[in-house]
């Protein structure tokens, strides 16, 4: 069995708005300027919610 990789996050950089791809383990930093504060991006998938 393959163990999944997980797909890589985009993020935007909260001071210079660059925007960022990290994996997991990598360091939460912007590669542009090294502020330490990123947003992640929003997603176009739905989320599925269920009323019972």
């Amino acid at each position: 069995m393959d163990p999944q990789q997980p797909e890589p996050v985009s993020y935007l950089c909260g001071d210079c708005g660059a925007e960022n791809t990290l994996k997991t383990g990598d360091v939460i930093q912007c590669r542009e300027c090294g502020y330490r504060i990123l947003y992640k991006k929003r997603t176009r998938r739905s989320m599925a919610t269920s009323v019972i």
